[in-house]
């Protein structure tokens, strides 16, 4: 008897993949980044900034996401109001943060990294602290309507959400000078 994935699973990492190569590549170095960063899977700096600015940026979001391991443990396990303000106000912060880089230009971008960072119990209040976090005053108005108008009317209302963690995280991939292109 074999062991792996069934079918299933397998169609479903490949919409994660098709959905981070849908993302803008900003969006995408953003999201590898930040997973770097919020999973602590390497050096950030190291691997991702390209001058001083970024560094010291990376340095910023590196205390930022400090408060992504208090999310992840307050993250409700029921629907109830009483654990709204112990979870959503530091996510809020942490979402804002993100949305002020400029980088996740829409919901789905949010959704994707967010999903990673905190795993997919987190799926029922993400609609929510984004767009708590795209309504704050720090972020341009134009730039607000653009992320408010981005989820769609399915994620604003959904019924229901999947517990199934994502498969696909997105890493860096080094160059290999060795290898020929790819054939179109």
């Amino acid at each position: 008897m074999t062991t792996g994935p069934i079918p299933a699973e397998g169609a479903l990492a490949i919409a994660e993949l098709k959905e981070f190569a849908s993302f803008p590549a900003g969006t995408q170095r953003y999201i590898r980044r930040s997973l770097d960063v919020g999973l602590e899977r390497t050096d950030a700096c190291q691997r991702w900034s390209r001058d001083v600015v970024e560094r010291a940026g990376i340095r910023v979001q590196e205390r930022v996401y400090e408060k992504l391991s208090e999310i992840r443990g307050r993250v409700p396990e029921d629907l109830g109001l009483e654990w709204v303000e112990p979870f959503m106000a530091p996510l809020v912060t942490v979402s804002a943060f993100d949305l002020s880089q400029d980088r996740l230009p829409s919901f789905s971008a949010y959704r994707f990294l967010y999903e990673r960072l905190i795993g997919a119990a987190a799926r029922p209040w993400l609609p929510g602290a984004f767009c708590a976090a795209a309504s704050l005053p720090h972020i341009a108005p134009e730039r607000r309507l653009d992320l408010l108008q981005s989820i769609s009317e399915n994620a604003a209302t959904a019924p229901a959400w999947s517990m199934r963690e994502p498969s696909f995280y997105p890493a860096w991939v080094d160059k290999d000078e060795d290898c020929p292109p790819l054939l179109n």
